[in-house]
């Protein structure tokens, strides 16, 4: 009987324990219905501080806020890839930089509009930096207005 009393009291101490002991994170953002934790901005924070000194909490919230929205939409269209990064990459890829053409006059007004930057180089030396420039340029652009038309359709709370 003493046996059992003391086997009741640890399985209620357990259980105590891991209802109550274990919630020690708080959620601070709900994208639709995936939340992101106190605990995982935070981690992410100390990670991005070590790289970008200057960036502020705020910043790396919405890059995770902005990650989650295009998780969302690659998986709706089913990618997948072994990471999260390939499927992000793959996503970014088909649906915007798949659009993205740059015009041999965009080129060469860019080499004519920025000489410095090219030192006395022939436009035949640089076209693929240029190119590459330029595609980066618009993809960023483009990545900018979509996330904004998914944040339009999407229901974002934030409580931090």
């Amino acid at each position: 009987m003493k046996e059992e009393i003391i086997l009741i009291l640890i399985l209620i101490l357990s259980f105590n324990s891991i209802v109550f002991g274990g919630i020690n994170d708080r959620i601070v953002a709900y994208v639709d219905t995936q939340a992101i934790t106190l605990s995982e901005l935070e981690n992410k924070f100390s990670e991005t501080k070590k790289i970008l000194p200057d960036i502020k909490i705020e910043e790396v919230l919405n890059t995770m806020i902005n990650r989650v929205l295009l998780l969302g939409e690659a998986k709706k269209i089913r990618l997948e890839a072994p990471t999260e990064e390939e499927i992000l990459n793959d996503y970014i890829d088909l649906k915007i930089k798949a659009l993205i053409r740059i015009k041999e006059e965009d080129i060469h007004n860019f080499y004519r509009a920025n000489p410095e930057k090219f030192e006395g180089k022939q436009v035949e030396d640089v076209w693929d930096e240029i190119e590459t420039y330029l595609i980066e340029r618009q993809l960023n652009e483009h990545l900018k207005l979509h996330i904004n038309e998914l944040k339009q359709r999407t229901c974002i709370k934030i409580q931090l």
